[in-house]
C-alpha cells in the first residue's frame, strides 16, 4: 500500500513539475477546459436559479387551486380561432358557483387588466399592475401587511374605492409617512389606501411584483368596465377543500358551469379549468427540457476541451521520450509512467474546471446585481462541474499516458539523442 502511496505521489510531482515549465502549453490546455466547464455550469446554475425562483414563488399556493377561464395554461388541441370565441367568464357565474360547488374551501373573482398610472399629490407612478379581485383573493394568495389590512366582504360587495398598495408604491408615494386613511389617484377617482404589503421584491415573484400592485375591489372595475371587454381576462379562482377527489371536483365544476351556460350535451366546452398542479408540471417540462438544451450546446464545448488536451498530451509524450526511456531505465515501472501523464491531463483539466466555475460564480455575482434576479451556484453544480473536468481529464489522457508506458525504454532513449 504503501509503495502504491509513493508511485502516486511521485507521479503527481512530476505532473506538476511538467505543467509549470510548460506555460503556455499548459494555458492553450485549459482555455479549451475552462470554456467547456464555464458553458455548462452557467447554463444548469441559470436554470436552477429560474427553478428556485419559480418554486418559491407558487409555494404559497396550493398545487389544487384551480383556474377557470377562456384559456389554457398548457398547450390544447382546441385551436386559438375557437378559442378566441370562448365567452369570458362572468361574475355572475362566481356567484352561481359559489353557492353551487360542493367541497369548496374558497372562491374568488379576478379581472386582470392593463397596467394603470397612480397619483398621489404632485407624484406620479406609471405601469402600475392593479389587480381587481374579489374579498376572498387574500385567503387563496397568503397575501402578508406591513400595515392596514384587506378590504373586506361589504367593501368588496360595493365597490368601494379603497386600495391596498405593495411596498414600493407605499415608499415613492408616503417615504416615511402613515399612509393608511390617506387618497391616492386612478381611473380619475380617489381610493383610500387601507393596507401595504410585505416587501416582496422583484427576484422573488414570478410577473409583477406585489411592490408595484394595487389591490381594488372587482366590483369597481366592473362598473367601469363591460365583462365582455377583449381587453380584460376574467378569471375565477376555485380552492377545493383538502383532500378532495380533484377529478370528481373538476367533473362537477364542468356540469355545473355548462348547465349555467345552457351548454348542450354534444357541445364542446367554452372554457377551461386548469389546474395549478398542471401549470406547475408544465414549467417542470419547460425546465428540463433547458436542462436538455443547455447540455447538448455545452458538450460541443466540453469535446473541443477534451481534444485539445488529449493533444497537447500526445504532444508532451513525444518532447519528453527520451526522459520515459531514461526513467524506465533507471528501474520506473509501466504503471508510474501512466500514472505520471494522467495526473497531468486530471490536473490540467481540475484547474480548468475551477476556473471555469470561478468565472461563472464572478458572472452570477454581476448579474444578481444588475438585474436584481438571485442566481445561485449550488453545491451540486459545483461538485458536477469538478467531477466533469476530472472525467474529461482522465478520458483525454488516457491514450497518450497507454502509450508513453508502452515506450520501449532503448527506443526512447535513442530517440533523443
Amino acid at each position: 500500500m504503501i509503495v502504491y502511496l509513493r508511485l502516486l505521489g511521485e507521479s503527481f510531482s512530476f505532473a506538476m513539475n511538467a505543467l509549470r515549465n510548460n506555460k503556455l502549453r499548459t494555458l492553450l490546455s485549459l482555455l479549451g477546459v475552462t470554456i467547456g466547464i464555464f458553458s455548462i455550469i452557467a447554463v444548469l446554475a441559470a436554470v436552477d436559479s429560474l427553478d428556485r425562483k419559480i418554486t418559491k414563488d407558487l409555494s404559497s399556493l396550493d398545487k389544487n387551486t384551480i383556474y377557470l377561464f377562456k384559456d389554457s395554461f398548457a398547450p390544447t388541441d382546441v385551436p386559438s380561432w375557437k378559442r378566441d370565441q370562448f365567452p369570458n367568464v362572468k361574475y355572475e357565474e362566481y356567484l352561481y358557483l359559489k353557492g353551487a360547488m360542493s367541497n369548496l374551501d374558497e372562491m374568488a373573482y379576478q379581472i386582470f387588466t392593463k397596467p394603470e398610472t397612480l397619483k398621489y399629490e404632485s407624484k406620479t407612478m406609471s405601469s402600475i399592475n392593479v389587480v381587481p379581485v374579489s374579498y376572498e383573493f387574500i385567503d387563496i394568495q397568503g397575501l402578508e401587511f406591513q400595515e392596514g389590512r384587506f378590504y373586506n366582504e361589504s367593501e368588496s360587495n360595493a365597490g368601494t374605492q379603497v386600495v391596498v398598495i405593495g411596498d414600493e408604491i407605499a415608499k415613492n408615494f408616503f417615504g416615511g409617512t402613515d399612509p393608511i386613511g390617506k387618497g391616492i389617484r386612478m381611473y380619475g377617482q380617489r381610493f383610500t389606501v387601507i393596507g401595504v404589503l410585505k416587501k416582496q421584491g422583484s427576484a422573488e415573484s414570478m410577473g409583477p411584483s406585489n411592490d408595484v400592485s394595487a389591490f381594488i375591489p372587482v366590483i369597481f372595475l366592473r362598473r367601469l368596465y363591460s365583462e365582455n371587454n377583449k381587453m380584460l381576462t376574467n378569471v375565477i379562482i376555485v380552492k377545493p377543500v383538502k383532500g378532495v377527489d380533484m377529478d370528481a371536483f373538476k367533473a362537477e365544476l364542468t356540469q355545473k358551469l355548462r348547465n349555467f351556460r345552457g351548454l348542450k350535451a354534444g357541445d364542446d366546452d367554452n372554457f377551461f379549468i386548469n389546474v395549478f398542479s398542471g401549470l406547475t408540471n408544465f414549467i417542470d417540462g419547460i425546465i428540463s427540457q433547458m436542462n436538455m438544451a443547455g447540455w447538448v450546446i455545452s458538450i460541443f464545448s466540453l469535446l473541443v476541451g477534451g481534444f485539445g488536451v488529449a493533444n497537447i498530451m500526445f504532444v508532451s509524450v513525444k518532447e519528453r521520450t527520451n526522459l520515459i526511456g531514461i526513467q524506465k531505465s533507471l528501474g520506473a515501472k509501466n504503471k508510474f509512467i501512466l500514472f505520471q501523464f494522467l495526473f497531468e491531463a486530471v490536473i490540467l483539466c481540475v484547474i480548468g474546471g475551477i476556473i471555469g466555475m470561478l468565472m461563472v460564480w464572478f458572472l452570477l455575482l454581476v448579474l444578481t446585481k444588475v438585474l436584481e434576479f438571485e442566481f445561485v451556484l449550488g453545491f451540486g453544480n459545483i461538485v458536477l462541474g469538478a467531477g466533469l473536468a476530472a472525467g474529461i481529464g482522465l478520458i483525454s489522457g488516457l491514450l497518450p499516458a497507454i502509450s508513453a508506458s508502452r515506450l520501449d525504454p532503448v527506443e526512447a532513449i535513442r530517440s533523443g539523442i
